[in-house]
């Protein structure tokens, strides 16, 4: 998978563009990106925000040995399969997505 093959599954996926890079927020904080993908000239970055603010590098892979799993379509190699609280966390994103596009009921007079 490349770069553009990446972040095309991303925002299918529930996460969404912050400061240029692909990145799954707090449920609770929309607007703070706890989880992003770097994408650097030859490999992906999984990066998580430590309490402190700080970004840490929890797995990388070079593009060319990224394949989209043939059953669910998730990256394999980057570590997503490893942690389960990613899944969960892009499902908590892409509901709140799905949610917000739907829109409020209409104001009442």
């Amino acid at each position: 998978m490349d770069k553009d093959e990446l972040t095309a599954w991303a925002l299918k996926n529930g996460w969404q563009v912050m400061a240029g890079a692909p990145s799954l927020t707090k449920p609770n904080a929309p607007k703070e990106a706890i989880v992003r993908m770097v994408f650097k000239a030859t490999v992906v970055n999984v990066e998580v925000k430590k309490p402190a603010g700080k970004w840490e590098k929890v797995s990388g892979e070079a593009y060319g040995k990224i394949q989209a799993d043939p059953d669910t379509g998730v990256p394999q190699g980057l570590g997503f399969e490893k942690v389960p609280s990613f899944s969960m966390l892009m499902q908590a994103n892409k509901d709140r997505q799905v949610f917000a596009s739907m829109g409020g009921l209409p104001a009442r007079r």
